[in-house]
């Protein structure tokens, strides 16, 4: 009996494994695609394939947006430009796009912000006022363009206030806005808008500048030869040491960020040298164990190391400073947490080049600022 049971298992097996779904074209090209690395590796495989997923119905959309997950950017790229052609194509023939799925998709933050993004701009192609009534759920949201769009949303609400007259609630949406927005030129942008109305905004404040720090220096940056030599303060890192100077003992001074921008300016405690190198450290207190991002916006050569590990370094002189220049992720650890800098100054002696300053705050992902709890 067991026998006959198993003979007619095996003669079924075939009908019943025939039953399952095969997978779609595009799912096997997406495969190829994800394969694709640098210098050009895997290139000529995905041409061929992405014509394969271009191919793909519009219905597939939140599917092919779904392979952004864990893919690289040169994979990315591929993906984009699909989704994009599919879109285009559907378009073109009168196809619906799936807008309830892709709204789904969107919501669902787990997925990579360049995916909901292009999800968001599908749906906004096809029916821009869905799209706008989607926007205000996005004033907090992770991915950085989606919550920039919501706030800017928020500004145009409350610039309509000022043209209509009402001023306490144009306030009250400036403000709103303000406290959602995490880009520094949206931010800028709504303080003057504010300081239109008569209000004030505590700039240092809303970016969470670090501000009180402790400087040490000078030490030599002659043919630019102090960006790689290791000076005393960045061996121990020890903000009660004292050092060897040409004219004496270097000590460690305390000093002031100054501003709505947070700007250090070395110049301030060392006067406006040239061809030297400075050191500037605070301590950084924290609750508990966190991930974190180190901005920095700097004009010129720097390094910083948080708790004795060096985060990055880099070696270019007065090409430009920006409000989160540079963006270090990292991790503060409970209690107290070092961070240190060391910022050059070369030989330039133009009136643009004696800027010797930069600014830094510590914010998590998204760019909210993050205090020190001491």
């Amino acid at each position: 009996m067991k026998l006959r049971a198993l003979a007619v298992m095996i003669v079924l097996w075939p009908v019943v494994s025939s039953r399952l779904p095969a997978a779609a074209p595009w799912e096997s090209a997406v495969q190829t695609l994800r394969s694709v690395g640098a210098e050009g590796r895997g290139n000529e495989a995905a041409a061929a394939a992405w014509k394969t997923l271009a191919g793909a119905d519009v219905a597939e959309l939140p599917g092919v947006l779904a392979q952004f997950d864990g893919a690289n950017d040169y994979a990315v790229n591929w993906l984009r430009t699909g989704v994009e052609t599919i879109a285009q194509r559907g378009i073109t023939a009168g196809r619906p796009l799936p807008l309830t799925a892709l709204e789904a998709f969107l919501r669902e933050t787990k997925h990579p912000a360049r995916a909901r993004r292009l999800a968001y701009d599908l749906i906004r192609r096809a029916e821009p006022d869905r799209a706008s009534k989607l926007l205000p759920a996005f004033v907090n949201d992770p991915a950085g363009d989606l919550r920039h769009e919501a706030v800017a949303q928020e500004v145009d609400a409350a610039k309509a206030r000022v043209t209509a007259g009402d001023k306490a609630a144009a306030i009250a949406g400036f403000r709103t806005a303000l406290g959602h927005s995490r880009d520094a030129g949206q931010i800028d942008s709504l303080a003057k808008l504010l300081t239109e109305q008569g209000e004030k905004v505590n700039l240092p404040d809303v970016f969470g500048w670090v501000t009180r720090w402790k400087v040490v220096g000078t030490f030599t940056n002659a043919d630019r030869s102090g960006f790689a030599k290791v000076f005393p303060p960045e061996i121990n890192q020890d903000l009660q040491a004292e050092y060897d100077g040409p004219n004496g003992k270097l000590r460690w001074q305390a000093h002031e960020a100054k501003g709505d921008y947070g700007m250090l300016d070395l110049n301030q405690p060392f006067t406006p040298l040239k061809q030297v190198v400075a050191y500037a450290a605070t301590e950084f207190w924290s609750d508990s164990a966190r991930p974190v991002e180190l901005r920095l916006g700097c004009i010129t050569a720097w390094k910083v190391w948080l708790n004795g590990e060096l985060l990055l370094a880099r070696e270019e002189y007065h090409r430009n400073s920006e409000i989160d220049q540079f963006r270090l992720p990292t991790v503060l650890k409970p209690g107290r947490n070092l961070i240190f800098i060391k910022c050059c100054q070369n030989e330039q002696t133009e009136d643009w080049a004696k800027d010797w300053e930069f600014q830094l705050r510590v914010t998590d992902p998204q760019g909210t600022p993050i205090r020190s709890t001491k």
